[in-house]
């Protein structure tokens, strides 16, 4: 290639100014608009996480099929069965297994983008490139596995007759997004806060756990206003417990699969609340990007 060509074109680009918090401040759109412009990259990156998982496995990605299966049979023999949970719930193998779908979705969104920083050290260390676009990756790889097992949950809904009227149905829309926003918001401030701190990643371990068992997820709404009930509590408690975001997106992904449900089964205003967490849970995006933006700057040093 001709050098003195080469030189010519570089010295035709207009300089790029970086501000301090990472934005290109000579550019309309902000981190956005940076993210967009490298969605080729995007893409790579989430293929190359969905190809990592399996490599070198026989079945490869029948896996993302394969695990969800076992999952559930775990929990359905275990806790349907064994311990009798099923006798409440109708349809139980369809409400735990949306449930699980949902859940899932989320916790593969937390865990991906929290590690995603440390696990492009070498990236990160060697170009600039929007550091969102590595936990934004994990989230992708993320969607990606929830698509297959959505397509499990819609079969065997079908098969068991369980879906609810196509009216029900439009739920899946609000309790995806409310999911959605929370795992970005939470992964985005997860990711950059493990590079200094890498406790981090052990400590979303246990309170993903303590996350699943505070859903409703192999247990029903009707279980936990029963149980306050019987204890005396005051209805406090019951609204704490309804304020959890995954609480309420797992509630109305119940509505969208599981057409067994009656009103008893979700808490009053149900759209309403998850309204409001939607809100709580935009403000909560923009703060861990802001937080985010901040931390970003010593990512190399500290890699």
């Amino acid at each position: 290639m001709d050098t003195s060509a080469r030189f010519e074109r570089l010295a035709r680009e207009p300089f790029i100014t970086v501000d301090p918090g990472g934005l290109r401040t000579n550019r309309r759109g902000g981190k956005l608009r940076e993210i967009a412009s490298r969605r080729e990259l995007l893409n790579l990156l989430v293929r190359r996480d969905l190809q990592a998982r399996y490599r070198d496995s026989f079945l490869g990605f029948l896996w993302t099929v394969i695990r969800p299966i076992i999952q559930f049979l775990m929990y359905f023999i275990v806790l349907g069965q064994f311990l009798r949970a099923a006798q409440g719930i109708d349809q139980f193998a369809i409400y735990l297994f949306s449930g699980l779908t949902l859940f899932a979705f989320f916790s593969d969104m937390v865990f991906g983008s929290t590690g995603s920083i440390i696990g492009n050290a070498g990236l990160v260390k060697k170009i600039y490139l929007p550091r969102e676009i590595f936990p934004l990756a994990s989230i992708g790889g993320a969607a990606f596995m929830f698509v297959v097992q959505l397509g499990i949950l819609l079969l065997a809904a079908v098969l068991f007759k369980a879906l609810p009227a196509p009216a029900e149905m439009l739920w899946f829309f609000p309790s995806v997004g409310l999911i959605l926003v929370y795992g970005v918001a939470i992964g985005l401030l997860l990711s950059a806060l493990n590079v200094y701190l890498r406790d981090i990643q052990y400590l979303t371990e246990v309170v993903m756990m303590l996350a699943m068992w505070a859903s409703p997820i192999v247990y029903s709404w009707q279980m936990v206003t029963d149980a306050i009930n019987r204890l005396s509590l005051p209805s406090w408690v019951l609204e704490i417990y309804a304020a959890n975001p995954i609480t309420i997106g797992v509630l109305g992904f119940h509505r969208a699969f599981w057409g067994a449900g009656t009103l008893a089964d979700y808490p009053p205003n149900l759209g309403l609340r998850m309204l409001i967490a939607g809100l709580i849970g935009l403000v909560l995006l923009w703060i861990a990007q802001r937080v985010f933006t901040r931390l970003q700057g010593n990512f190399a040093q500290e890699l």
